[in-house]
């Protein structure tokens, strides 16, 4: 099992609305809007690397008002 963690950048006053979009997309685990620099956190787990990098890249970074994202993909074995 493959997980990443996306952190995202949206435009103010969207981040309810992407949280909710999100909530619909394959793989998504958690969803969270959180303080700091970013606005949204989402967990992935997938059965393959690849299959991670296209949920990101072409289901959440290409949603509207999604102005960036920060992905942290975890190491197997260091659990």
């Amino acid at each position: 099992m493959t997980i990443a963690y996306v952190l995202i950048s949206c435009d103010l006053g969207f981040d309810a609305e992407i949280v909710e979009e999100i909530k619909q997309v394959e793989d998504v685990k958690e969803v969270r809007g959180v303080f700091g620099a970013y606005d949204i956190l989402v967990k992935l787990e997938s059965a393959n690397v690849e299959t991670l990098r296209e949920t990101i890249m072409w289901k959440i970074r290409k949603l509207n008002r999604v102005r960036s994202t920060l992905t942290l993909m975890t190491m197997e074995g260091l659990e």
